[in-house]
């Protein structure tokens, strides 16, 4: 048994420190783990080694700032993740390894109107679909990352209320597909999974604090804080939808008047357009159109933008987070809706938060929530386990 503070525990730990390390970030050059860590390079490199002939982690040749180096990632078939999307009218799932490595992924038309049980019903033959593609032995499976476009209470897992899926609000969405699949599911909402999708593969790489915008059928936020993901003692933080705008504006399906969801939000936005371009238009369609030059569009899209702006400015003035991410189908519009953004935040930031800022696209499109998911069940899944060798004692499900 090892004794705490004696020379074996504080090798221990020193081993979990940098799985963790590497877990979290895909692969990393020894220097870089070191800085990560805190550990001297020495140590490290006697921790990799060790890491190495038991097979935890794989080592390969590269170079860092011109200098030859050494990048250590988790074992290919160390263990898997898998990511579970829900949307609005899709589920997506995608098959990871703990090297951050993407073996299968798969999405298909999901029916608004479904219940909760068709929708995991769905889910689960999504998911061993994907595991008998690419032939991994389900013990390997180290944890699910399972994504809901609603607020998730944080102490009893409950999926709040939900304009996109209604016939899911009350449900324990990580219960319910740990119970089919029998392994730790990890629940978060849609926004925050977006966040740390780009933030571990896509526009918010290299930075520490970001927020994650998502306009769709409603308007919500990621918030990146030092690193982690900010959810609030309640899970529902970053709901940027609900800053109040207009006190004399459209009543919003939260009750309040003037909403920034109530003037950014295809529900809201699409009637606008109407008139002139038909009750078949999407949002995916407004920003194709704006991009081919339709004036109307372009019109709609900036002004979307503007009323973006002023909601990211508040965050601004919040949080002072040093990137924002746009996803969503609005991120497509590229410049059309960037340029209108920065402009508000300019106007209602204070300069110094502005100056700090950077507005970008998403990098990942739809895909941003399934790898967020991924990142969720990266993680929360525990370091000893990869150390003994075994993920059958993986830490227990988030519900």
């Amino acid at each position: 048994m090892e004794t705490p503070g004696s020379q074996s525990s504080l090798h221990r730990a020193n081993l979990e420190r940098v799985v963790r390390a590497v877990r979290l970030a895909g692969s990393l050059t020894q220097a870089e783990i070191a800085r990560t860590t805190g550990l001297s390079a020495a140590t490290v490199s006697n921790i990799v080694r060790e890491l190495k002939d038991g097979g935890t982690v794989e080592v390969t040749p590269t170079s860092a700032g011109g200098r030859r180096a050494r990048s250590v990632s988790l074992s290919g078939d160390a263990g898997i993740v898998i990511g579970v999307d829900f949307g609005h009218t899709h589920l997506r799932v995608a098959v990871g390894n703990l090297a951050h490595q993407v073996l299968a992924e798969e999405s298909e038309p999901l029916d608004v109107d479904a219940s909760s049980t068709q929708g995991f019903d769905r889910a689960e033959e999504l998911v061993n679909r994907l595991i008998a593609a690419t032939g991994v032995d389900r013990s390997k499976i180290a944890g699910i990352g399972l994504g809901v476009p609603g607020p998730i209470d944080v102490e009893s897992g409950t999926l709040g209320s939900t304009a996109i899926l209604p016939g899911w609000t009350g449900t324990k969405p990580a219960e319910e597909l740990r119970g089919r699949l029998g392994v730790p599911v990890h629940v978060d909402n849609d926004a925050n999974l977006g966040a740390l999708g780009e933030l571990v593969w896509g526009s918010g790489r290299g930075v520490r604090d970001l927020a994650y915008i998502k306009v769709a059928s409603g308007v919500g936020a990621g918030l990146v804080i030092d690193g982690k993901i900010y959810r609030g003692p309640g899970g529902t933080a970053g709901e940027i939808g609900h800053i109040t705008l207009d006190e004399s504006g459209p009543v919003c399906r939260c009750g309040n008047r003037g909403c920034l969801e109530t003037f950014t939000a295809a529900r809201y936005v699409l009637p606008l357009l109407q008139s002139s371009h038909g009750t078949d238009l999407t949002m995916e369609g407004v920003v194709r159109l704006a991009r081919d030059g339709d004036p109307g569009c372009r019109r709609v899209i900036a002004d979307v933008g503007r009323h973006i702006g002023s909601g990211v400015a508040n965050l601004c003035n919040l949080l002072n987070p040093s990137r924002v991410v746009l996803g969503g189908d609005l991120a497509e519009a590229g410049e059309l809706v960037l340029g209108p953004i920065r402009e508000s935040v300019g106007r209602y930031a204070i300069p110094s938060a502005a100056r700090q800022l950077s507005v970008l696209p998403g990098a990942l499109g739809g895909r941003a929530e399934v790898l967020g998911a991924l990142a969720l069940a990266l993680s929360e899944m525990g370091d000893s386990t990869l150390l003994d060798g075994s993920l059958a004692t993986a830490a227990p499900a988030f519900t």
